[in-house]
């Protein structure tokens, strides 16, 4: 071959390898995608090899061939929860049950990522939340306690805006919630999504669709790449190779696992979770609890949990919220409610058989597998 002719074998540097014919994403490129998505400031650009390192472990068992993509798509989503939590101070001033009363919150861009003030709730004359008030910071868990018919899934439809309080004050990112129209609302539920104890897939679709709707919504991805995040997505929440299947094909638990992956196909900053492990086996439970974690950790969600299981409750917050005949009985980390001699709240525990101070926890059924 001449010297001065080019091997047509040669890849081009200028163009994407994993789509031949699509120019590569330069730092540059890749930095105004993340930032017209998430607002961020370009130098935060600086950490996107930093994070996509760190959530490598939450893509651990994704297939090669699909696994850079969902780190990249991962990254971008860690990357700006990162540098919105760092802009949201940790309000603490709120914590146990003695600061229930009168506690307040900062707002606008300081305090909770998420906050009830004082929310009240009827249907009819049935009062289902009266002058509650709880919160959790940005990169926390918080866990939704109490039996059946206290308003715990309620709180988490006033916060996606479903439902609207009759009276106080819900913040989400340090916006007043209750007077937004529908239209404002739906850029709120772009930042926070809910994971449904029914999954609520559509069911006239098949999974991978369901997991694809809102990349599609987005509005700013090649349908190929769409395909490898979806496949991608699936495999990492542990139902890999079901995107051809309808919804009614699935189990309790793999819905709830697709329901996970299409939440975080938005590229949240908050996930809220209704009963994840209801009506699913031990095993599912532990591996759902396992992934929530993963998740809170590597990607810097913000979590709400509503969960009866104690178990499942001592793992994941850093926070709990006890309801109690429609009041906020208790609010406090979990070493508080260890230590809480409130007759209520110790029954409600030794009715889960929670662990009490001095008593160990028994081993989940996936870790004596393991």
């Amino acid at each position: 071959m001449a010297a001065h002719e080019e091997d047509p074998n040669r890849p081009d540097p200028h163009q994407d390898p994993m789509h031949p014919g699509d120019p590569l994403t330069s730092d540059a490129q890749l930095e105004k995608r993340v930032a017209d998505t998430h607002g961020l400031p370009g130098d935060e650009m600086t950490a996107l090899e930093r994070m996509e390192a760190e959530i490598e472990p939450l893509v651990e068992n994704v297939s090669p061939d699909l696994a850079p993509a969902v780190e990249e798509f991962m990254a971008e989503t860690a990357l700006a929860n990162e540098a919105e939590s760092a802009a949201v101070a940790d309000d603490s001033q709120f914590s146990g049950t003695a600061g229930l009363e009168g506690a307040s919150f900062a707002t606008a861009e300081v305090g909770p990522y998420i906050s009830f003030q004082h929310v009240c709730k009827s249907f009819g004359d049935f009062v289902v939340l009266k002058d509650v008030s709880f919160f959790v910071n940005p990169g926390e868990t918080l866990c939704i306690l109490g039996r059946s018919g206290v308003g715990k899934s309620v709180s988490l439809q006033i916060i996606m805006g479903f439902l609207k309080p009759d009276s106080g004050t819900v913040l989400v990112a340090g916006q007043e919630i209750a007077g937004l129209t529908e239209r404002e609302m739906q850029q709120v539920r772009q930042k926070v999504t809910m994971v449904f104890q029914s999954g609520a897939l559509f069911d006239s679709i098949t999974v991978g669709e369901n997991v694809a709707f809102p990349l599609r919504e987005r509005g700013d991805m090649r349908e190929d790449q769409i395909l490898l995040v979806v496949r991608g997505l699936l495999e990492m929440v542990g139902v890999a190779g079901m995107e051809d299947h309808l919804p009614s094909d699935l189990s309790t638990g793999m819905k709830r696992s697709v329901a996970i992956a299409r939440a975080l196909a938005a590229q949240p900053s908050a996930v809220l979770y209704d009963e994840p492990t209801t009506m699913v086996d031990p095993l599912m439970g532990n591996l759902l609890c396992e992934l929530i974690q993963r998740l809170k950790t590597q990607l810097h969600l913000t979590s709400i949990v509503v969960t009866h299981d104690m178990r499942f409750a001592e793992k994941l917050a850093d926070r709990v919220v006890f309801l109690h005949e429609g009041r906020a009985r208790f609010f406090g980390t979990m070493e508080e409610m260890r230590a809480s001699d409130d007759p209520i709240l110790c029954e409600f525990l030794a009715m889960d058989e929670l662990v009490l101070p001095g008593r160990p926890m028994p081993e989940a059924p996936v870790e004596k597998a393991l």
